[in-house]
């Protein structure tokens, strides 16, 4: 766990699971892949074994010590729906983030189906608790039906990140969504962010009243290209009260 995040729009960031697989476009320059496999064969290291998926169970209740309330990132190093994370570990995570009720979680995944089923079995007719945010990446139009997977899951408060934007989104339908993230891609290989794409999901936020956050315009380094858009710094988050 990282008290403290380079992340903007987060507070600290905890791992109870590591390691991942690229399944879409928008992982085909992983920034956790990237970072993990400069460790791989190191020993004693916490990434010896790379980005192989990697259950934590020693991190799982690590939150719990944490007194003063933080934003988290869950799994800011894997993605904690991944279909080899058992059910009974994510029960465990999930036990974990209602109990540490004080701080607010941010769950990230681009396997929004196989969430959205976990979610309905966990919660069943209510909503998740409304300090745990249950968020899905979008990262081109050709991803948008994890928005509708997001939307009909039991959620409080739902998000949605848009990093790294590839492509033209379009059209979205943001009914029941609380928050949007943009940002471009980082690192050797980042493609580059068209800022048309991002004024239109900006517009798109404005006219149906959802909270936009505009992370950064990427390059080489996250920092490259700054995180202003037409003059301005996009910091908006969503309302406590939307749960």
């Amino acid at each position: 766990m990282a008290d403290g995040s380079a992340i903007e729009w987060t507070d600290a960031t905890w791992n109870p699971v590591t390691g991942c697989t690229q399944i879409t476009a928008g992982c085909d320059n992983c920034y956790a892949l990237r970072f993990a496999e400069r460790f791989r064969g190191v020993p004693g290291h916490p990434f010896e074994s790379g980005f192989d998926l990697t259950l934590r169970p020693g991190r799982v209740n690590q939150p719990l010590a944490w007194r003063r309330s933080r934003m988290i990132f869950v799994n800011s190093m894997s993605d904690l729906f991944h279909k080899e994370v058992p059910h009974t570990f994510v029960d465990l995570v999930f036990d974990t983030m209602e109990r540490a009720n004080w701080h607010v979680f941010q769950v990230l995944t681009k396997r929004s189906s196989l969430m959205r089923e976990y979610l309905k079995r966990r919660y069943k007719s209510r909503a998740a608790p409304g300090h745990i945010w249950l968020g899905v990446s979008v990262e081109e139009a050709k991803a948008k039906s994890r928005i509708e997977h997001l939307r009909s899951a039991p959620a409080g408060v739902r998000f949605l990140s848009i990093e790294p934007l590839i492509g033209a989104v379009g059209p979205i339908n943001l009914a029941g969504i609380h928050w949007v993230i943009v940002g471009g891609e980082s690192g050797p290989k980042a493609r580059p962010m068209s800022a048309d794409w991002v004024r239109d999901i900006q517009r798109q936020c404005d006219e149906q009243n959802v909270a936009f956050f505009f992370k950064q315009w990427g390059g080489i380094r996250p920092k490259s290209g700054g995180r202003s858009l037409d003059g301005k710094e996009w910091n908006e988050m969503p309302s406590l009260a939307a749960a």
